[in-house]
């Protein structure tokens, strides 16, 4: 058994260079998230969302990107969450990692809710009982037993058995991070890897190359 130290990969798939690279960063997302949707890579819209709570402890987690605009990253949680609470603080960054492509992309921004017309309409395009679920799991919370949440969610689906919509929760909805920073990271042979970074200027955005 190898060593967890002697574990690593040559990268070299591609390259990333200035002239390359989109004015706006929501572009260069673009071009780069249908590269993996086109990859092999599984769940390309998974990324890791952090945030700080009261202490300034850091937390992640992986959460699933459902929304792309020109405005930002959208996605969707508990409100009373870990994560949702944290997120009223106003600021998160998420990560993007494509493994088969060799490639990172890092955001930092502003959070906020989306309206409660967008979140009921993504809400009702879930599968019913994905619904059921978000009814009945009081998230991030501590819990006697699945036992104990398995009954809660059986009470949840028989209130609602004759109900053809179910209604959104008042405790769930939408996040959109608008970003300020946006990094694209392309690994490299022998460690020396490419790293372009927008940031946010007023009226648009510059770029810069970060050292490896």
């Amino acid at each position: 058994m190898k060593e967890i130290q002697d574990l690593r990969e040559q990268y070299g798939k591609g390259e990333l260079l200035e002239q390359d690279c989109s004015a706006n960063p929501i572009d260069q997302f673009r071009l780069w998230w249908e590269d993996a949707l086109s990859s092999d890579e599984h769940e390309a819209n998974a990324m890791c969302l952090s945030t700080i709570d009261e202490y300034g402890m850091p937390n992640s987690r992986i959460v699933l990107l459902k929304g792309l605009s020109d405005q930002g990253f959208t996605f969707y949680t508990n409100y009373d969450s870990r994560k949702g609470r944290e997120l009223s603080s106003g600021k998160a960054a998420i990560n993007f990692l494509w493994k088969s492509l060799e490639r990172q992309v890092r955001v930092q921004g502003s959070v906020s809710k989306i309206s409660k017309d967008l979140s009921e309409a993504y809400f009702h395009s879930r599968p019913r009982e994905s619904q059921i679920s978000a009814y009945a799991s009081p998230q991030s919370k501590a819990v006697e037993s699945k036992a104990q949440i398995r009954a809660i969610r059986a009470s949840i689906a028989e209130q609602f058995k004759d109900l053809e919509q179910i209604p959104l929760p008042d405790n769930w909805g939408g996040y959109i991070l608008r970003p300020s920073k946006i990094e694209f990271w392309q690994g490299r042979p022998d460690r020396f890897h490419d790293r372009i970074e927008y940031y946010q200027v007023e009226g648009g955005w510059k770029t810069r190359r970060l050292a490896p």
